[in-house]
């Protein structure tokens, strides 16, 4: 009998657990212990599998608004079915359970939960009370994000991210999940990348609502970690028990030329506008001096009332920190390369630089690998990150660090089982958790690590162009199959060890079905470690 994903990860183990046939013989490369507490999970996003745009109550954010607007979506995607989760969740979080997943960071809908920004629908909480029940029945614990950036649109025509209105509807929408939730689960996160949800979104035009105003981003920043701090103050308020905190999306910003002030000073420019833009007024209370400096005219200042500081550093728990690449940047252009990667989708929607005061600050290809987003492939920079944050706002205000997003796309080629040998990301993977082990060994205490994502999904402007899974999702028949990356992940959370010399690994398994209860799920997935092996990781 071909063995189920949950034997095939206790046999690569070399232990039978409960079955009587002798584990195959394996091979493996020398490895590096994953620490026993150190938590390994995926995340996902409402927006991007659930689909079920109009169903149980659930009215238009403004990602529906936005991707049905002609040349804003590469091929005109939508997220209106998506991978489908609202239904298949249940077979999702069986999937999950077999591949070892110790946590799932998800995110709820605001469009869902109160339509139109109002009164709360009992019946988009059934959803997302089925689903934690489902999550913590099968033994992995559920970690909430409140905003991954789906505003109802009737709030956004009432000035969105823009408006102080927005803030105390941000607060009520968070107790009607916690009324809900609360009682079962206990990581809570406001925002998702609000340097997405507000440069990229009303800066730069490549992020719904689309908009292209340095002024309108900075206003959005201010408000949405105003609304972080006033559902920290609430939450806490009622459950002091609960860990709080947000996730931001990092950069490392690396000049050109070290030796010429102007790289230098656009590198500044970049890590002002990206990374201390949040992390000063969470962590110190305050703007940095350089950053208000540069966007200074563009009205920031405008929106910045008595005590709105006080509440947007009101201490959290948890800081999530997502990394996918650095920058290199410089005072002149690049030269243009023939053989680049595209810098972003190719939609027709006008768009600009999200940074509100770097319009002369130019980003380079560095002399690395590339993704398919041609995103350079950069793991010491996450290390350096992680070192950053611990020394300078984390360690000194006893917050946690976990990586809650790292993940890369790939040009993904199913064979006709539609099983994906993806060892480019199974190496990715693999660099990006020694990155953070190295911290580790740095004295970074990180707590966990979420691989994004579980499963392929509607990746903003890019549509499904891009795939990020490390399970394959074929959208016309929502067929899931494991990718190799999940195959290893897998091992490794069963394991605790992380290989760090490829070369020699081997593996005896020829293949491997999985199927849920109603045969959505099903694969028939070889595991090429032997050729997994032969990656430089």
């Amino acid at each position: 009998m071909t063995p189920n994903l949950t034997t095939a990860v206790t046999a690569v183990t070399a232990v039978t657990a409960g079955t009587s046939a002798p584990a195959p013989a394996v091979t493996l490369a020398p490895t590096r212990p994953v620490p026993a507490d150190f938590v390994l999970g995926v995340a996902t996003a409402a927006y991007q599998i659930e689909g079920a745009r109009h169903e149980d109550g659930r009215t238009d954010s403004i990602w529906d608004t936005f991707s049905h607007t002609p040349g804003a979506v590469v091929a005109g995607d939508t997220g209106d079915v998506a991978c489908d989760h609202y239904h298949r969740y249940a077979d999702d979080v069986l999937l999950m359970k077999e591949l070892g997943i110790q946590s799932y960071r998800f995110s709820t809908s605001w469009a869902r939960v109160c339509p139109d920004g109002g009164p709360v629908n009992p019946l988009g909480l059934d959803f997302y009370e089925r689903l934690v029940d489902s999550v913590l029945a099968a033994g992995i614990a559920p970690w909430l994000t409140l905003y991954h950036w789906d505003l109802p649109q009737a709030l956004e025509e009432r000035g969105g991210w823009r408006s102080r209105e927005v803030v105390d509807r941000f607060v009520d929408y968070a107790l009607a999940v916690h009324d809900r939730l609360g009682d079962r689960v206990s990581t809570w996160t406001t925002l998702n990348e609000p340097w997405c949800s507000s440069f990229l979104s009303y800066t730069g035009g490549e992020h719904a609502p689309g908009g292209t105003s340095p002024a309108d981003g900075l206003a959005a920043a201010h408000h949405l970690m105003l609304g972080h701090g006033s559902v920290v103050q609430a939450l806490r308020e009622r459950d002091a028990s609960l860990r709080l905190g947000l996730t931001l999306n990092f950069t490392v910003a690396d000049p050109l030329d070290p030796s010429d002030p102007r790289d230098v000073d656009a590198a500044r420019r970049i890590d002002g506008q990206m990374n201390r833009v949040f992390l000063d007024p969470i962590f110190k209370g305050a703007y940095p001096a350089d950053f208000l400096e540069d966007v200074r005219g563009l009205g920031l200042e405008d929106h910045i009332m008595d005590g709105d500081l006080e509440v947007i550093s009101t201490p959290i728990d948890v800081l999530g920190v997502n990394y996918y690449n650095g920058s290199l940047v410089s005072h002149r252009p690049a030269p243009p390369r023939p053989d680049a990667a595209p810098a972003g989708p190719a939609i027709a929607h006008p768009t600009r630089s999200p940074f509100p005061a770097a319009d002369d600050v130019h980003h380079h290809p560095h002399d690395l690998p590339v993704t398919s987003m041609g995103w350079p492939i950069q793991p010491e920079g996450l290390t350096r990150i992680l070192v950053r944050l611990q020394e300078e706002y984390a360690g000194p205000a006893g917050v946690d660090l976990h990586v809650t997003e790292n993940g890369a796309a790939f040009d993904d080629v199913p064979d006709a089982e539609g099983f994906v040998d993806d060892r480019e990301r199974t190496a990715y993977v693999r660099a990006h958790l020694s990155a953070v082990l190295d911290a580790i060994d740095a004295g970074v205490p990180v707590r966990g690590y979420f691989y994004w994502s579980l499963m392929d999904n509607f990746e903003w402007a890019w549509g499904y162009d891009k795939r990020f899974g490390i399970v394959r999702v074929d959208y016309e028949t929502q067929q899931r199959t494991p990718k190799t990356s999940a195959l290893d992940y897998a091992r490794i959370i069963a394991s605790r060890e992380l290989p760090i010399d490829a070369a020699t690994e081997t593996s005896a398994f020829g293949t491997m079905d999985l199927k849920s209860t109603n045969g959505t799920v099903t694969t028939r997935a070889t595991s090429h470690f032997d050729s997994v092996g032969e990656i430089d990781a």
